[in-house]
């Protein structure tokens, strides 16, 4: 299965840290970060479920719940969490899927046979309150994401739903926005852009953030 930004995200129940999970229950009324990793006890891995935990506030902020996922099971997830809670100074507050029967993977497409035939690719899925897929991200198992990156496109996405704006490049949050080409009646402009713009093209027109 392909999923493409827009898309619904699969609904599924599986076995958790927590306990059974049944996904678009758990999401709510939140926005979402499922993300998976190759395996249990494995060093990228652990740096980013740590780095993941001590994210705890600001994804808070934004409305965020994370969710992980590998296809080991409950039992190894629950010493690993351990593990990462020592070597990584947090608290592992956020649920690890347990996708043993690789029920998950497959609906997500986060194996990828060139990659491995068995494990999980370190796929990220951003998905808001509606349950539609806003971004994925895919990394090799060599590489560890950045999380940064991730709260930023969170802020854009945000941002661009609730202001009718878009995001430039490397932008972050408080510059400057751009206003879309779908928007072109100057009165409305006005209305809804009120510190004015800088338009360097006429197809390029620059303005200040607007409150959230």
């Amino acid at each position: 299965m392909t999923l493409r930004l827009g898309d619904t995200a699969p609904d599924f129940e599986q076995d958790s840290s927590i306990g059974k999970i049944k996904f678009h229950d758990w999401i709510g009324d939140s926005w979402a970060v499922l993300f998976s990793h190759p395996a249990d006890y494995t060093p990228v891995c652990t740096t980013e479920l740590g780095m993941t935990a001590k994210l705890k506030s600001e994804l808070e902020k934004r409305n965020v719940k994370a969710i992980g996922l590998s296809v080991d099971p409950v039992e190894k997830h629950a010493g690993w969490i351990k593990d990462i809670e020592e070597t990584q100074g947090c608290s592992v507050a956020f649920p690890i899927v347990a996708d043993v029967d690789k029920k998950v993977a497959a609906l997500y497409d986060m194996i990828h046979p060139n990659q491995s035939e068995t494990m999980t690719v370190r796929s990220l899925f951003i998905i808001d309150p509606k349950k539609k897929v806003r971004l994925i991200i895919t990394y090799p198992m060599s590489t560890g994401r950045n999380f940064d990156e991730v709260l930023r496109v969170i802020d854009a996405l945000q941002l661009t739903d609730n202001c009718s704006v878009a995001t430039p490049a490397n932008w972050k949050d408080g510059d400057d926005v751009i206003i879309p080409l779908t928007i072109q009646d100057e009165a409305v402009i006005k209305q809804k852009f009120p510190k004015g713009y800088k338009a360097p093209r006429p197809y390029l027109r620059i303005t200040p953030q607007p409150n959230k």
